[in-house]
């Protein structure tokens, strides 16, 4: 079994790229639009440094199982490309991953975005990863679809 999961999932959003850069790289706004943010309105969180900022740190602790307790760190920004991060998960399981959004203009009035998470997974949860991905790409679409609804308003 393959021991990184891998889930891609991608949106066209009516609007020009800087827009939708502009907002994607504050971490607070995945409030707005994040299918696991939204899902426990009460979680504690943490800011630790100048969001829109490499080093960026944003942390939650959920009681809610399904949004759990981590903490997700800019680790790098490409201007009007690119944003990535490091995860750190410490509940319901204690894992590590990464993640990132890759932002490209299709023409001067439209943007694909591209949600893409990568993460290990260690025997025996390997034998499941495909269950996992298709969770995972569940809610990265769903999430992605409350992104374009945001921004094209």
């Amino acid at each position: 079994m393959a021991s990184e999961m891998i889930v891609e999932k991608s949106v066209v959003i009516d609007q020009p790229k800087d827009v939708v850069f502009d907002y994607l790289k504050y971490s607070k706004n995945m409030d707005n639009y994040s299918v696991w943010n939204l899902k426990d309105p009460n979680k504690k969180t943490e800011y630790i440094g100048k969001d829109g900022t490499v080093g960026f740190v944003y942390k939650w602790d959920s009681t809610d199982k399904s949004v759990g307790a981590g903490e997700q760190k800019i680790a790098n920004i490409v201007k009007g490309e690119r944003i990535e991060y490091e995860m750190k998960f410490e509940r319901p399981m204690k894992n590590v991953g990464t993640s990132k959004f890759l932002i490209s203009s299709i023409n001067d009035k439209q943007t694909q975005v591209t949600w893409d998470f990568r993460g290990p997974t260690k025997f025996p949860m390997s034998l499941f990863k495909w269950i996992f991905q298709k969770m995972l790409g569940k809610d990265l679409m769903m999430s992605l679809e409350n992104l374009k609804k945001i921004l094209e308003k």
